[in-house]
């Protein structure tokens, strides 16, 4: 059992206690750790926005959660070296949610789940997460990213389709039935942000490539509005 003993002797707090027994603080440091949260916040920032989105909740819920998260983790959390973020994996779990119960609903789910997880830390049962096989893993997850990718596709194109069925087939066969209301000036404004993605040097340059490819396709969007094609955002 001693190789698990770091699964039960994590302290509260216990990343913030280290950082502040007096070891000195560099500027080279200070440096790093401002060049690693801008290099989160990048990708951070418009992902939380998207995901939240994509769970039917208003983009700036995504921001104002990814700021508070960010904040209780770093104070909060065990570690010196974590790094929080937004996760997809709870987008198909919270869209049911908030199609049927609406924020409130969103709300009470998001706080019962905090509850359940100060529990489970309380009882130190982190250990048995040793025992969930890879495959149940690598499967959950990659099904997560079917569906994820499959509700983009409205953005995407420009579907005209409002009200989505929950079943993922279903889902697939209403899309694919609104394919002929595809908007031109949407799968522009995709066309050049997955472009700029995919183009963008990301081991030469700090950025990385979402972020020109927000601030492009946010242009784009806005020369296209002007022109009398606007895109809905």
């Amino acid at each position: 059992m001693s190789h698990r003993s770091h699964l039960t002797s994590v302290r509260f707090a216990s990343g913030l206690r280290d950082a502040l027994k007096g070891e000195r603080y560099s500027w080279r440091a200070l440096r790093s750790d401002a060049l690693a949260g801008l290099t989160v916040a990048v990708v951070a920032i418009p992902l939380a926005m998207a995901l939240a989105i994509a769970a039917g909740a208003p983009p700036q819920y995504g921001l104002y959660s990814a700021i508070v998260a960010g904040l209780v983790a770093s104070l909060t959390g065990g570690s010196r070296f974590s790094v929080s973020g937004p996760t997809a994996a709870f987008v198909v779990i919270l869209a049911p949610i908030t199609s049927r119960y609406g924020m409130a609903g969103l709300a009470t789910a998001g706080l019962m789940a905090g509850l359940i997880l100060l529990g489970l830390g309380a009882a130190k049962l982190g250990r048995l997460i040793e025992y969930v096989p890879e495959p149940v893993t690598v499967g959950f997850t990659s099904g997560i990213a079917f569906v994820i990718a499959l509700l983009q596709l409205r953005d995407l194109f420009g579907l005209g389709v409002t009200d989505l069925p929950e079943s993922t087939l279903a889902k697939a066969g209403a899309l694919a039935g609104a394919l002929p209301s595809a908007t031109w000036s949407a799968v522009v404004v995709s066309a050049v942000t997955l472009l700029v993605i995919a183009a963008w040097p990301q081991k030469r340059l700090i950025i990385a490539g979402y972020a020109p490819a927000i601030a492009i396709g946010a242009v784009v969007a806005f020369a296209l509005a002007r022109a009398g094609s606007p895109v809905d955002t």
